[in-house]
């Protein structure tokens, strides 16, 4: 399959052998779908949090950042911007190919583009662009501004550094607005906010020139010092790409193609990174200042109520680690069972009643010593995202995921009625203990699912091919945590998919 030139090329690029190999076997075996036995529903594996309860979380969230936990808030801000500008990179293709500006200012999307230009947070950047009044300009004239060098370059830019939100006096990236709400949120008690976002190398320098023309200005008006530091997809998490025959695709100079391997690849970024408490939320997922009281007491409900659960978590884990199995009475199991099966939703395989101690005692151990998350989840009012389920492990066992729907089967009847009685999505609103009892850190990559892979199909030099993304970072990636699902209130949920999207009301001024 692979070549003595082949070889030596996926050592040097850092990749793995046997775990390239092991892709190209899953090209040729297809990924399984993953088998969900019902939909997390509140009440059935979804926590409603009472405003009372609410409080109280966030009041011990408060109390154990007083007394020194780390925090920290991890940005997935890889994502470029050139998908949420679909509808104008189409309007200037039509243009630029004669088509007349009458009819292409028609379509809907781009209608509105125009119509509201003067409500866009970029709008006055624009305007000082312009060799004329923007009115005056054609509507090609003005997409070559917005899209391209000639102007603000923002198809080839990433989301982060997009002017999101406007502002009295000046106007925010969506990089800003994550600044500004870290420090609301992930402070610690010395004031410092350490905060940490995957970036594409290509855009590495704008971001920390960014950060350097903004640093100052928000550290002195929220009273904080930063700590932000930058990492990209490492290469070793690229996966190979094979033709449709599942024979590697080579490049024109008969080099082999390695693609990156999707979000779920951060799970190794992510790995490197040492807090008490990891705070996880999307570049996109951003508003201005007079929204952000509602997402800013969510987040430290969801992280109070982790931390609260984790104690718990703690305690079990230090006397599995100290004791010997017949050490332990049959309270202590009852109790730890208990909690595990109706607290944490970690049902047993089925017929297997663990009736020995010693193999209820390594059970126990086994899931109660890795880490845990707390899942934010809203209503479902048709926005896209994995949804919360209940989902059948490898070993057996039954836990609440975060399922993709590419990993479920929706041709088996059973399974797409499940999908139907779903009432909440992931607006990837994660909060994150990655660490024992002890403070050692858990070896996040020991704890994913490699059978929660996604295969699609591309195309490079006019040729077809088949890619492989890794299991995802909130779903295959995590799948092997304890998790807990909380319901958030939508208002915490406002992604930018489209230049669009920012025209709503969560995106503009009060």
């Amino acid at each position: 399959m692979f070549s003595a030139e082949d070889l030596v090329f996926i050592d040097e690029r850092g990749s793995d052998l046997t775990t390239v190999k092991e892709q190209v076997k899953n090209f040729e075996q297809g990924f399984p779908y993953l088998e969900i036995i019902q939909a997390a529903t509140v009440g059935q594996g979804i926590i409603q949090l009472k405003e009372e309860h609410a409080q109280e979380f966030i009041n011990f969230f408060e109390q154990k950042r007083e007394k020194g936990i780390s925090l920290l808030k991890f940005v997935p801000a890889s994502g470029a911007a050139s998908r949420m500008f679909k509808s104008l990179y189409n309007a200037k293709a039509k243009l630029e190919n004669g088509e007349l500006e009458e009819d292409v200012l028609q379509e809907k999307e781009v209608q509105t583009f125009f119509d509201k230009l003067e409500k866009f947070a970029f709008y006055a950047d624009l305007k000082k662009l312009a060799d004329k009044p923007l009115e005056e300009l054609s509507a090609l004239d003005v997409l070559n501004l917005v899209l391209t060098e000639k102007g603000l370059n923002y198809g080839n830019l990433p989301k982060g550094l997009l002017q999101f939100h406007q502002y009295k006096d000046d106007s925010r990236s969506s990089f800003e607005e994550h600044c500004a709400e870290g420090a609301l949120y992930a402070k610690d008690r010395e004031g410092k906010v350490q905060m940490h976002f995957t970036v594409s190398p290509e855009h590495k320098q704008a971001f920390e020139t960014h950060l350097k023309a903004i640093k100052d200005k928000y550290e002195k008006k929220l009273d904080v010092s930063y700590k932000i530091s930058f990492s990209q997809q490492k290469p070793a998490t690229d996966t190979i790409a094979v033709d449709l025959n599942n024979k590697p695709f080579r490049n024109g100079d008969n080099s082999l193609l390695f693609r990156p391997g999707g979000h779920g690849a951060l799970i190794d970024n992510l790995n490197d990174l040492d807090a008490d408490l990891i705070f996880i939320k999307n570049i996109d997922n951003v508003v201005p200042d007079y929204l952000k009281a509602e997402t800013i007491k969510y987040k430290k409900a969801l992280a109070g109520l982790l931390l609260n659960y984790q104690k718990r978590i703690f305690s079990y884990q230090r006397v599995l680690d100290e004791r010997h199995y017949t050490a332990l009475d049959s309270k202590f199991y009852s109790e730890a069972s208990a909690f595990l099966e109706n607290v944490l939703n970690v049902k047993p395989p089925t017929n297997q009643y663990y009736s020995e101690k010693e193999e209820l005692y390594h059970y126990l151990k086994s899931k109660f010593n890795r880490p845990i998350r707390v899942c934010g989840m809203v209503k479902n009012e048709g926005e896209p995202g994995g949804g919360p389920f209940w989902a059948r492990n490898a070993d057996g066992s039954i836990s609440l995921q975060v399922v993709e729907s590419s990993q479920i089967d929706e041709k088996n009847e059973s399974q797409a009625n499940i999908v139907n009685q779903t009432t909440h999505f992931n607006p990837v609103d994660l909060i994150c203990g990655t660490k024992n009892y002890l403070g050692e850190p858990f070896d996040l990559l020991l704890l994913r699912d490699p059978k929660t892979g996604f295969i699609s199909y591309k195309s490079k030099d006019g040729k077809e091919l088949k890619a492989q993304e890794l299991p995802g970072l909130w779903n295959g990636a995590m799948a092997d945590w304890n998790t807990l699902f909380v319901e958030v209130p939508i208002l915490t949920f406002n992604p930018v998919k489209t230049v669009n999207d920012l025209l709503r009301k969560e995106h503009q001024p009060d």
